[in-house]
Parts: structure tokens; C-alpha cells; sequence
């Protein structure tokens, strides 16, 4: 006898340029049985991809470069349009300069590169159930972060 609700299948969307290693992990996440709405490379086109769905993904993965102050403001404005959607930054930077701008815009969690799909997983649902997840390499630039504002 089955008893409680059924769990809500998770979605999500990636923001990507060229990867492999999100390609990879990508599939493992949907042979997982989590549901990939959508693929674009840049935010422009993401956008674009979610304006037209009828459900929006619950999170979104972001591997971009993170130095261009016109992906920040992309990025401000995509957390503008779609406050709801829970934003995971994926990259190889660990530095405060990148990790801060990316946090006051409200990313719930950063995946450092070598972050696998379990890593991946996880982040998934713990942002999806309202908290954040960092990757070693950054969760003390997070706490620092979160202690200070």
C-alpha cells in the first residue's frame, strides 16, 4: 500500500557554452529521471526558451564566464524576470571577486568544476527545498558572504 504524494518530478534548465562536462553530466541527470526542460548557450536564448514554456523549470544550471560584467547584469536580469527559479552557478572560479556579485544576485548554490552528477543531485534538491549548497572550494567565501549582509 502506497501511502503520502506522489514526488514531483524534478526540472530543471542549463545556461551553458560549450561543455562536455555539463554535457556528460546532463545525461547522467536525466537518466536519473530529472527532467531537462531546455538547453541554451547563452542567457539571451534562455530567456527566450523560458518565455515560451508553460512551466518553468525549478532550477537552472549557469556555467558562463562569470568575469563578463554584461553576463552579471544577464544575470541580474534573468533573476529579475524569473525570481522563482532557483540558480545554480557551475565554474572553475573560486575567487570572492566572481563568487560575491553571483550571490547578491541570488545564486543558491555554486558547483565547482569536478563536481559530479551526485553533487549535482544533491544541489538540485536542496535548493529546491529552499536552502543552498556549495562546493568546498567556495562554501567559505558563502559563509563569509552570508555572515556579513
Amino acid at each position: 500500500m502506497k501511502t503520502g504524494t506522489a514526488q514531483q518530478k524534478k526540472n530543471l534548465a542549463f545556461i551553458n557554452d560549450k561543455s562536455p562536462i555539463l554535457d556528460l553530466t546532463c545525461n547522467n541527470l536525466v537518466a536519473s529521471g530529472i527532467e531537462v526542460l531546455f538547453r541554451s548557450e547563452n542567457i539571451k536564448d534562455g530567456l527566450s526558451q523560458l518565455s515560451t514554456l508553460k512551466t518553468l523549470p525549478q532550477v537552472c544550471v549557469i556555467d558562463l564566464d562569470f568575469y563578463d560584467k554584461n553576463i552579471l547584469a544577464q544575470l541580474q536580469e534573468l533573476r529579475t524576470q524569473y525570481p522563482t527559479i532557483k540558480l545554480i552557478a557551475h565554474s572553475d572560479i573560486d575567487t570572492e571577486k566572481v563568487v560575491n556579485p553571483l550571490l547578491e544576485i541570488g545564486f543558491a548554490s555554486y558547483l565547482l568544476i569536478g563536481s559530479d552528477a551526485d553533487d549535482f543531485k544533491k544541489a538540485i534538491e536542496i535548493v529546491i527545498n529552499g536552502r543552498r549548497y556549495f562546493s568546498m572550494g567556495v562554501a567559505e567565501i558563502a559563509k563569509e558572504y552570508f555572515h556579513n549582509n
